[in-house]
């Protein structure tokens, strides 16, 4: 990489509640929570909150009854995906008038590849073009790659900027847990830090080999270069592919019947199969999830014997992989996934 060549990621500071509060700005200061229909007491989980209702414990993912026993004072709103989309392409378009390359990794964020001698300076006109655009708010990290340009922007929240580069990896990052980089998650954290790396310093020393008996020829040498903040510095316009379609169902009423079970999978796989034509790629694989009461999530998937875009191939398949289950408990929420060729 060449020294004017630089990776900025924006992020968008709580998007989600950002923009419901941009419509409802009488809720500015107060806890907002977003999922579902909006009532805490249907059975859905937390899309977004803000941050002061994150003051409270309130996270993405926590079911909405929770989240209101941890902040009874928190307003909830409906999930409004058209909405976010809406603000979504409006940033996208914003940062596409910068002299950058734009690659976008979902509504809330971006990869910016610039060659720039002032990254700070870049990094502060985004961040006004971004608010004058939508008046939302926007962090950005500084990387001289992505992995480390997506970590700085962790330090950069709320509203900042922070640089991340080789000079000042270990500083900032040699004592943290494997779990602070981008690409292991609590359980493989756990796992390392079992077998005697608490740390990245101590994981960027670790024997490659050793890496691999354990998490496999791929991953394990892959964590090691995770940890010496070693990553791709390649930042491509390419549009975004979804790599599957999915859908998924939260009942308010436990399911304990396995025939309103199978033709609840039938009628989500119905769904799916809309979503693969709408797409205009064959589905090669077919995922079916099961959560059972009180929160226990199990996954079962099944490879097509060709790529299909089929409903009756795919609704089969969705049902086979069903009778993998044991459905001896009552299930609160069922999911039909249908994954495209990679």
């Amino acid at each position: 990489m060449s020294a004017t060549a630089w990776v900025l990621h924006v992020d968008l500071d709580q998007f989600i509640a950002a923009v419901e509060v941009a419509r409802h700005p009488e809720l500015r200061g107060r806890p907002v929570v977003v999922g579902g229909n909006g009532d805490p007491a249907e059975r859905a989980v937390v899309a977004t909150a803000s941050y002061e209702a994150r003051e409270f414990g309130v996270r993405s993912g926590l079911p909405l009854r929770l989240a209101a026993k941890r902040c009874p004072g928190a307003v909830f709103l409906p999930s409004d995906p058209p909405a976010y989309q809406e603000v979504s392409d409006r940033v996208m378009a914003r940062l596409r008038e910068f002299p950058v390359v734009v690659e976008v990794l979902g509504w809330d964020e971006a990869f910016l590849g610039v060659a720039t001698d002032d990254q700070e300076g870049l990094a502060a006109e985004v961040r006004r073009g971004v608010a004058e655009e939508t008046g939302l708010s926007c962090s950005v990290g500084i990387g001289d790659n992505k992995l480390r340009a997506k970590l700085a922007t962790g330090f950069a929240k709320p509203a900042g900027v922070f640089r991340l580069t080789r000079e000042n990896w270990w500083d900032v990052m040699a004592e943290r847990p494997a779990d602070a980089l981008w690409g292991i998650g609590r359980k493989t954290a756990k796992k390392l830090e079992e077998a005697g790396w608490t740390t990245v310093l101590e994981l960027a020393g670790s024997d490659p080999a050793d890496l691999a008996t354990r998490f496999g020829p791929r991953l394990g040498p892959w964590y090691r270069l995770l940890a010496g903040g070693i990553g791709d510095a390649e930042v491509s316009a390419t549009p975004y592919v979804a790599r599957s379609r999915g859908r998924e169902t939260t009942f308010q009423q436990d399911l304990t019947d396995a025939g309103a079970i199978a033709d609840q999978v039938g009628v989500l796989a119905g769904r799916v199969a809309q979503d693969v034509v709408a797409e205009g790629r064959p589905a090669a694989r077919v995922e079916v999830k099961v959560r059972f009461a009180p929160f226990l999530t199990h996954t079962h998937s099944v490879t097509l014997p060709e790529p299909t875009s089929d409903a009756g191939a795919i609704g089969r398949a969705a049902r086979e992989v069903l009778g993998r289950f044991e459905l001896t408990r009552p299930v609160r929420l069922l999911g039909v996934r249908a994954e495209f060729p990679r």
